[in-house]
């Protein structure tokens, strides 16, 4: 009981601390950090550009499925193998892997085109607006103040391909299919400010690799951007079959 009376005491705190001039306060990442993390941002932007590219290319043809998940997924190993120094085909590398992640999304995202495009814009200005205030709030916090969560949220994802395995060989019901969605949305955002700590860290130990990171943030945006257009298309299709029934 000590330990949680200590914890919220110490939130409590550090909320008490915040005001206007905490927001502009980045003096402990140093300038040389702060231009590596201008580096990572701008290349996530460019692999976000690189994933709708790939959506819409499923759009167009339904290149989607899992063969691109595989490209993906060999894409990534290819980066993160890579030497350092070989840059311009990491990056090359790098936009692939977002190419063929966003055409792997893609069937949802025709989906929701179909239901709904609203649905699409709402989901993707939801997660840039999460992930904006997540990072920022990791940013602005004590340096490693939230990586302790990192075993935590490990934990937490290992349930979760427990859990999906589980339900892949038995069967599994709407209760865990929603569990396994809400959790897990709560899973990655936690990610979001765990991921951004651990690469301030990093950097500030001379570890500037920043397409690994860039990589890193994006596999996480793309892990809450799914769960979250999920969870609207299931929100919208419930709302469609509640009207259809009050129609009948």
């Amino acid at each position: 009981m000590d330990a949680f009376a200590s914890f919220f005491d110490s939130q409590t705190g550090s909320a008490n601390r915040w005001s206007y001039d905490s927001l502009k306060n980045f003096r402990q990442i140093s300038p040389v950090v702060q231009a590596h993390l201008k580096q990572v941002y701008l290349t996530l932007c460019c692999t976000l550009v690189a994933s709708t590219v790939g959506a819409y290319l499923h759009v167009l043809w339904n290149i989607g499925g899992l063969l691109t998940t595989f490209a993906s997924v060999g894409c990534i190993i290819w980066v993160l193998s890579t030497p350092p120094y070989e840059e311009q085909k990491r990056v090359a590398t790098l936009m692939a892997a977002a190419v063929f992640e966003g055409a792997s999304v893609g069937p949802l995202i025709d989906l929701a085109v179909q239901i709904e495009p609203s649905i699409l814009v709402s989901a993707f200005v939801g997660t840039a607006l999460a992930f904006a205030c997540f990072s920022a709030a990791a940013m602005l916090a004590r340096r490693r103040e939230y990586l302790y969560l990192g075993g935590l949220l490990s934990s937490g994802l290992s349930m979760l391909l427990w859990l999906h395995f589980a339900s892949s060989l038995f069967g599994g019901s709407t209760a865990i299919f929603k569990f396994e969605l809400y959790f897990g949305l709560l899973v990655f955002v936690g990610y979001m400010v765990v991921d951004t700590q651990d690469i301030i860290e990093k950097a500030h130990m001379g570890d500037m690799d920043y397409i690994k990171h860039a990589l890193t943030l994006f596999t996480d945006f793309i892990a809450v951007f799914v769960r979250i257009l999920i969870i609207m298309l299931k929100n919208a299709s419930e709302k469609n079959e509640r009207k259809k029934k009050r129609r009948d």
